[in-house]
């Protein structure tokens, strides 16, 4: 990487180097398993203009998106999620039967059921062909489509313009930022809103959350950064939301520019939080590395203690921070036999690079492990309820991150 893909600048500085891993969603059936698979580096760098933290694009959208094996509605809290969002939007923006919505990056029709169900208008924009179909079966319209400028004049040509337009969890996916954000422009009417969700690097690095870093994720936001990202599109930042999802993320509430008016002070809040942080100068930044380097060791002293003492540790989930994590300590079905996860979809495959075998649930309490490590963290509160079952053979939850806890589950 040599220019910064939001301002162009050449001034790029190392935060993190976790080596060199296969796409994080890239699970192998088994007769992939003797032939190669290609890894690409995974260093996290930051521009010391604008402050965008970034990797470089070293694989396209159209690779990992176009089939995909993450469908949001396994999650039943990122469903309720969604739920309440759709609620509160629709009091902000005032939706009501006359109006018109749009999600990019729609996924399985997760969020847009909620607004279905409000008798609104809406439509998905989703590029990945097998999440999109299931959107449909859902009674969700949607269209099977990458954002450009081009996507969002035609949706708008065909539909009217968007009094809201929903964009979670697909701004760090797009590595041309510039051309994604007009195109959420050319699909939001003049006086519309557009609502952003996006992992905080504030609280990615406070909390030792290095496993969110993978090919897909394009760049990692700060409020800072993110006024820029907007107002390359023609958006400004008008309000933001501090959420616990995804271990702390950003809701950027936008306008386009000739209706936005003044920001309000939870912006000048956040940004003020960034700057004690340390996140507008390389102060903020250097320490990151060291840490990470720590939750590799803890994690892996674990692992090797347990098997030297004769004790089973199998996982939890299957997502895309978790292969991160799994590439970067080197762990293998040595260490990690298996690990299991809701989605059908990806029963029988195994995470790529590390070649462990993906199973249902159900495996777990067959199995009665000794201990269960918790890929997806994030979900914490969630799983440590669903999980609560390990207890009746006195079994515990590994959590990793943001540092190595293990925790005894009640029922």
């Amino acid at each position: 990487m040599t220019r910064c893909r939001l301002c162009g600048s050449t001034a790029l500085e190392s935060v993190v180097d976790l080596g060199a891993t296969p796409p994080c969603e890239s699970f192998l059936a088994a007769e992939r398993l003797d032939a190669p698979e290609p890894t690409y580096p995974l260093h996290l760098r930051v521009c010391t203009d604008c402050w965008l933290a970034q990797i470089p694009p070293l694989i396209t959208p159209e690779e990992t998106f176009s089939e995909y094996a993450y469908f949001s509605s396994y999650s039943s809290s990122w469903v309720e999620h969604a739920r309440v969002f759709v609620e509160d939007a629709a009091a902000r923006v005032g939706l009501g039967e006359d109006s018109f919505v749009v999600e990019v990056a729609s996924n399985d029709g997760y969020l847009l059921r909620h607004v279905v169900d409000r008798d609104v208008r809406c439509l998905g924009v989703e590029p990945s062909v097998n999440v999109g179909a299931a959107a449909r079966e859902a009674g969700v319209p949607t269209l099977t489509a990458f954002l450009s400028p081009e996507t969002g004049a035609a949706v708008r040509a065909e539909h009217g313009p968007a009094d809201l337009v929903v964009a979670n969890n697909v701004y760090a996916h797009i590595p041309d930022v510039i051309g994604f954000t007009k195109g959420l422009r050319a699909l939001v009417a003049d006086d519309g809103w557009v609502s952003v969700e996006v992992q905080h690097l504030l609280t990615l690095i406070e909390e030792n959350q290095y496993d969110t870093i993978y090919h897909e994720h394009f760049q990692y936001y700060t409020v800072a950064s993110a006024i820029r990202a907007l107002a390359s599109g023609g958006l400004t930042l008008v309000d933001v939301e501090l959420l616990p999802t995804h271990g702390g993320s950003l809701r950027l509430w936008a306008r386009p520019e000739e209706a936005a008016g003044e920001p309000g002070r939870r912006v000048a809040d956040v940004l003020a939080r960034e700057k004690a942080a340390g996140l507008q100068e390389l102060s903020g930044y250097t320490e990151f590395s060291a840490r990470v380097a720590k939750v590799r060791r803890d994690l892996l002293r674990f692992l090797v203690d347990a098997a030297e003492e004769g004790r089973t540790v199998v996982g939890y989930g299957a997502p895309g921070k978790g292969n991160t994590l799994l590439n970067h300590c080197g762990i293998r079905p040595d260490l990690l036999p298996y690990t299991v996860d809701r989605n059908p979809y990806k029963h029988g495959r195994y995470t790529p690079g590390t070649r462990i075998p993906v199973l249902p649930p159900e495996r777990i309490a067959a199995d009665r492990p000794d201990y269960v490590l918790v890929l997806p963290w994030n979900l914490r509160a969630e799983l440590v309820e669903q999980l609560a079952y390990v207890h009746e053979w006195g079994g515990r939850l590994v959590f990793p991150i943001p540092e190595l806890s293990i925790v005894e589950v009640e029922r």
